[in-house]
């Protein structure tokens, strides 16, 4: 048996080992000594405590709406027994010594895997400091430390009557010995499944939040940029005075594959970019995207690296009553942030300083320093808030593009991506084609499950350790048989990678998007063979007394499963176990007139302990929302070698006028924290699919929906 699953326990089980390295492995040394120098305490990288009794995390991930701040701001708050908005958050700079997850084993927000990694290690951070506080303050009183306690802020001794604040307190704190492991709470949590308020709302709302795009340093420049329209192209030549005649412009860079004018403010750069005429010469000028279908197509009939097998597969359909088959059709996807790639940066004096929102603030600092032929200790990377992710900002190819430019800039350059540039110039999500043979008895229960997966090895280079084993990537196999448990099963690999000058990367949702669809509406195919209920097909297929049968359960109470419609109106259901959580969707939807009408969507998630319980819904219902889009309209398209999408008019979002009412229902639990940014997008495609399916009797096997379906807005 081969197995290369990263299923949910080992998972657990990896960031419980790496939780003393993260959490207390935060040296005082040369990496952090000016951190250190903030604040009269800190123990740690994470928590610092100052003289006025100022609390400050350092949150070691990327803020881009998922919640990051106010979760640590409350494992902070849990352990040192304070109201989460006593505790001040800031960013972590790109540092991948001291911030890096305890998994993924750099400073790497995506996955949903921040809070996971978080739990435990930000939790023991806060506890070395309970510790301290408490020891400090028990020496001074000459009481014993057990029997002295926190309070809002402060070291309590009950017995005495006596108090201290933690500012009091922090600098004889700081000359206790740090725990090695200390011991965090089991339960009795007063913080931890509240809905307490985001610690980064306020900001956002008044509008002193800052994010990428609100940098502004003295004297700084401007610059747009546009880069080769034609795959793989390079720039052969520009004019710059045109630009240069532009009031306001200073100076045009070129690259080898892109051009940049700067100027004085926004406006001047960007009419200086659009009078300019740049040459460009080679790149894939005839690739469409009927060659990268045709391709990925023909990958179907190739055999595979195995990724998991169970039992004997080919004995098992030998002996099958019948047998189903099907093959499915995933397009390329862009990301499509309402924050557009932004980046400033100053190279000056043999330095490199950069102001940005990056999933991979360590990587960034990494890559720029190769590109500038600097050291890592030559660049600094200052964190922002993020206006949406999604993935895209998991590369740094664009940052590296800005320090490029910012070398040849002599003052402080903000380099700002049109809207066109980042719908044409993405790290797609990358055309994912899957083959699924069913062997079936004569009752219609799969005997065995053969699932071949077409996709780019996107694991080889962005986590090879992880997620990159015996010519498999893991992500790209990941969920691939479901949360079913199927007698012989079979799931291989064909690598299928983009033509060289195409970018692809993480797309929000990642292996479960692409299998989840697949899997689960061939469950619904399967039941309609059967002539069985879609639920009590599952039912069948399920480990039973397992929390994903649990889900599926109430899922169809929640959303009245198998209770009347009226006419047109039809249900569908998907299951989903990924991410360290569970998840399932009811979507309801109207057919009129041939046009599909997504009315109701219904969410049940089992995440384990909800720490904000709120932001769990706030990100399933964006996840979810996200996942709609794809389905109705995503789809990036190639003609001539050149992406032919380049804004929202061509590449739709979902608006308010066709958002359907959604309920979301947490499950409560004890388990701890799984993931909660990614599976509702994951869960979209297929329940609407399986819904269309249920009203119209046509399975469809490729996303998005046909264009005759789906009203455009």
């Amino acid at each position: 048996m081969a197995t290369h699953e990263l299923d949910r326990r080992s998972f657990v089980a990896v960031c419980l080992a790496g939780t003393a390295g993260l959490a207390l492995g935060f040296p005082l040394g040369e990496g952090n000594q000016a951190l250190a120098a903030e604040a009269a305490f800190r123990p740690n990288a994470i928590l610092a405590i100052g003289s006025d009794g100022a609390i400050t995390a350092t949150v070691p991930y990327a803020e881009m709406g998922q919640g990051a701040m106010t979760s640590i701001a409350m494992l902070v708050a849990e352990e040192l027994e304070v109201a989460p908005g006593m505790v001040k958050t800031v960013l972590a700079p790109g540092e991948n010594k001291l911030y890096a997850h305890p998994v993924l084993a750099e400073q790497i927000t995506g996955g949903s895997a921040s809070l996971r990694g978080s739990w435990a290690p930000i939790r023991k951070a806060a506890a070395s400091a309970r510790i301290m506080m408490i020891e400090a303050a028990a020496r001074q009183w000459g009481v014993k430390a057990g029997d002295c306690t926190l309070a809002d802020g402060r070291v309590v001794h009950a017995a005495s009557k006596r108090s201290a604040s933690f500012g009091d307190l922090a600098l004889a704190a700081s000359k206790m010995p740090v725990p090695a492991d200390p011991p965090i709470k089991t339960g009795g949590f007063k913080v931890i499944g509240t809905s307490a308020p985001r610690v980064d709302a306020a900001a956002k709302v008044d509008g002193s939040a800052l994010f990428g795009l609100d940098v502004r340093l003295p004297g700084m420049v401007y610059a747009a940029v546009q880069a080769s329209p034609v795959i793989g192209g390079k720039l052969a030549g520009v004019d710059p005075k045109p630009a240069l005649a532009v009031g306001g412009v200073t100076q045009v860079v070129t690259l080898p594959n892109a051009v940049a004018v700067v100027g004085r403010h926004t406006g001047a750069a960007r009419k200086g970019l659009a009078a300019i005429q740049p040459q460009w010469e080679g790149g894939l000028s005839s690739l469409s995207t009927a060659d990268l279908v045709s391709k990925a197509d023909a990958a179907l009939a190739q055999k595979g690296a195995t990724a998991y097998t169970k039992g004997d597969v080919a004995k098992a359909f030998a002996g099958a009553a019948s047998t189903f088959e099907a093959d499915y059709r995933m397009p390329m996807l862009a990301h499509a942030a309402m924050e557009p790639l932004n980046c400033t940066v100053e190279v000056r004096n043999g330095a490199c300083e950069i102001w940005v929102g990056s999933q991979v603030p360590g990587r960034a600092r990494i890559d720029v320093a190769k590109a500038l032929g600097l050291g890592e200790d030559q660049v600094k990377v200052n964190s922002y808030l993020i206006g949406g992710g999604f993935g895209r900002r998991l590369q740094s190819e664009w940052i590296v593009q800005a320090a490029l430019i910012a070398r040849d800039v002599k003052a402080p350059v903000k380099v700002v991506w049109s809207r066109e540039e980042d719908t044409r110039q993405d790290a797609y999500r990358y055309h994912n084609h899957s083959r699924v043979k069913v062997a079936l008895d004569a009752q219609g229960n799969p005997v065995a499950f053969d699932h071949r997966v077409v996709a780019p090895a996107i694991m080889q280079w962005f986590l090879p350790s992880l997620l990159w084993k015996d010519g498999v990537d893991l992500d790209a196999t990941n969920a691939a048989s479901g949360p079913y448990e199927f007698p012989n099963l079979l799931v291989d690999y064909v690598r299928n990678d983009p033509p060289e000058g195409l970018l692809v990367g993480n797309w929000r949702g990642v292996g479960e998007t692409r299998n989840g669809f697949v899997v689960e509406t061939v469950m619904d195919q399967l039941a309609a063979r059967a002539g069985v209920d879609p639920v009590a097909y599952r039912r069948r297929l399920l480990p039973p007394n397992s929390r994903i049968m649990t889900l599926l359960d109430r899922l169809a109470r929640e959303s009245g499963w198998g209770s009347p419609l009226p006419a047109g109106t039809a249900r569908g259901i998907a299951i989903q176990s990924g991410f360290g959580s569970h998840m399932g969707l009811v979507a309801q939807v109207r057919m009129d007139a041939g046009k599909v009408r997504v009315e109701r969507m219904t969410a049940v998630i089992d995440c384990g302990i909800a720490v904000n319980p709120n932001v769990v819904r706030q990100q399933i219902e964006g996840g979810l929302l996200f996942g709609l889009t794809a389905t109705l309209y995503s789809n990036i398209t190639i003609k001539d070698g050149r992406v032919v999408q380049s804004n929202f008019h061509d590449n739709p979002v979902v608006r308010m006028v066709n958002t359907p009412k959604i309920d979301v229902v947490i499950i409560d639990s004890k388990e701890d924290p799984g993931g909660v940014g990614e599976p509702g997008t994951a869960i979209v495609a297929p329940a609407i699919v399986n819904a269309v399916f249920a009203a119209t009797g046509k399975p469809l096997h490729e996303l998005p929906l046909p264009p005759s379906m789906v009203e455009r807005v």
